[in-house]
């Protein structure tokens, strides 16, 4: 019998709590070993015991989530799964986690309607699972607050709409925040037009692309229905749809749609891959990053059946080496590169087609 992911679940709300554990308690694979209602009685938990994975509220008495995150990822690193409310507060707070080494963010079910609960019940249990195989040296504990969100507001003031030709497809998962991140901010207002599926709930989506638009040269937005694509400018799928690419050269749009679940997760890396495969063919760059699971690496293979250039990420720089993993063993990637080369390497190939 394989061995259990132990969890310490860490939430002032006892309701929360005992209905965490029993999701998680349902599976058997997973393990509720402790429970604390604030970071002060997590510390002393972790004392007596060594969990695999913890979920971490933010709003908490005494001290913060994003406090004891940051001293924790500091002194003995765990996977930290945060949950968190759906409000603007809790949401920005949640993607500050990220920076400081949280694995993923998820909203936090609505406990008092069961049916919701059960219904997210085994997204929970798969994140969880996920964050206990993350490598956690791979993920860049960035203390920057976002010091210089004036850096770039007179070059998005004079934003140019300029239709782009070509296309660069980005799928990312765990760990691909700060892997996006990474690429983005090594982007000039010429590159081509960016489209981008990072898994993540409705909300955080547009609160991640309002950070990085403020850190990056390039203009980033969450998409929105009928939005076209412009050099110098990404657009991030909104959390809980789907979005495809349409039109042609260089009349490029992009379609918000709602649906059921592709691989699990709405938005779906496939389902963008293969309209790009579909519209942009040998005119796209396809890039798929670290995550669990296999989303994207079919819509890979999509896309190099019809003529992009496809880069997945190496192991040694994923934080879960799983969705690059399956593109690999598809065949589905012409080279795997270690995350600080595929920006340039991106561009490269851009310039080969151009």
């Amino acid at each position: 019998m394989s061995k259990k992911i132990k969890i310490l679940i860490v939430d002032d709300s006892l309701l929360v709590r005992k209905s965490l554990a029993e999701v998680f308690g349902s599976d058997d694979e997973l393990e509720v070993i402790g429970e604390a209602i604030d970071p002060y009685m997590a510390v002393q938990e972790l004392r007596k015991m060594a969990p695999d994975v913890i979920t971490l509220d933010i709003e908490m008495p005494k001290m913060d989530g994003i406090t004891f995150l940051k001293k924790l990822m500091s002194q003995h690193p765990i996977p930290v799964v945060v949950i968190s409310t759906l409000t603007q507060k809790g949401t920005k707070e949640a993607l500050t986690a990220l920076e400081y080494g949280a694995v993923e963010v998820l909203a936090k079910p609505k406990i008092n309607t069961r049916e919701e609960l059960q219904e997210k019940k085994e997204s929970l249990i798969r994140i969880i699972k996920s964050a206990a195989k993350a490598n956690l040296t791979k993920l860049a504990l960035s203390n920057n607050t976002f010091k210089e969100q004036a850096k770039f507001r007179e070059i998005k003031r004079n934003f140019e709409k300029n239709p782009s030709n070509d296309v660069v497809a980005i799928g990312a998962s765990t760990g691909g925040t700060t892997a996006l991140k990474m690429i983005l901010m090594g982007l000039t207002r010429l590159c081509p037009a960016v489209v981008v599926v990072q898994h993540m709930p409705e909300m955080f989506t547009k609160q991640f692309a309002d950070r990085l638009d403020m850190e990056c040269e390039i203009h980033v937005k969450e998409a929105q229905d009928g939005d076209r694509l412009y050099t110098g400018q990404a657009l991030i799928a909104p959390g809980n749809k789907h979005m495809m690419l349409k039109g042609r050269a260089p009349n490029f749009y992009v379609q918000i749609v709602d649906g059921p679940r592709v691989n699990h997760h709405k938005p779906s890396i496939d389902v963008l891959f293969k309209s790009i495969a579909r519209y942009a063919a040998e005119r796209a760059v396809g890039v798929l990053l670290t995550g669990m699971g296999k989303d994207g690496a079919n819509g890979l293979l999509e896309m190099k059946k019809h003529g992009a250039y496809n880069i997945a990420q190496n192991e040694s720089t994923s934080v879960v080496f799983g969705m690059p993993k399956e593109a690999i063993r598809l065949g589905a990637a012409h080279e795997v590169l270690p995350i600080e080369k595929i920006g340039n390497a991106m561009l490269k190939r851009r310039q080969s087609i151009g």
